[in-house]
């Protein structure tokens, strides 16, 4: 019977520490709302075809929604990606570019970009994780990886939203309505 009870008491306390370890995680997020975001240009993919990124250039057009996952064909990544891709056409209605970085390899990318991002948006190269380390978006669990946050930035570079959660369930949520209310505030 004490046996059966500290087991259950073990398992209570994994649980709580399983839960507060993830609430801890989903507040965690890179760059601050009001931070300048860090430009960059890397190799991507879209669509299976290499072009260059460069933040810059795309903030140019208008906003852009900026995010971080740890690993191409990945449960998680895939499902964002999906997810992610769905949402696309909201996105450029919206004028804001969609760019997903990961430490992949471009040759990687280049599947990725077809098969799970279904040529919808681009995905770019970050190996050395240097864009990942600018936006203080790596992945302290999984060394050699970003984590999975996700930064909206206004046209003048400014970070309006940044989020990081290991689910992948409310990225894009979050980042829509993040620029819907920037949207808000812009004179048309």
């Amino acid at each position: 019977m004490e046996n059966h009870v500290r087991s259950k008491r073990s398992a209570g306390l994994a649980v709580l520490a399983a839960g507060l370890l993830s609430l801890s995680l989903a507040a965690y997020a890179g760059l601050k709302a009001g931070s300048k975001a860090p430009d960059f240009s890397a190799q991507a993919s879209l669509g299976g075809k290499v072009f260059s990124f460069s933040l810059a250039e795309a903030l140019k057009q208008g906003p852009v929604v900026l995010y971080f996952y740890p690993a191409a064909f990945t449960s998680g990544c895939t499902v964002e990606a999906h997810e992610f891709a769905e949402a696309t056409d909201k996105f450029k209605a919206l004028g804001a570019t969609v760019i997903g970085v990961s430490h992949d390899d471009i040759e990687t990318l280049n599947k990725f970009s077809v098969s799970e991002c279904r040529s919808k948006f681009a995905v770019a190269a970050d190996p050395d994780l240097s864009i990942a380390k600018s936006y203080d978006a790596t992945a302290w669990f999984m060394p050699g990886h970003s984590d999975r946050t996700s930064f909206v930035i206004a046209p003048d570079g400014t970070v309006l939203y940044s989020y990081s959660a290991l689910s992948p369930d409310a990225h894009v949520k979050n980042t829509m309505d993040a620029l819907q209310r920037w949207k808000a505030t812009q004179k048309q």
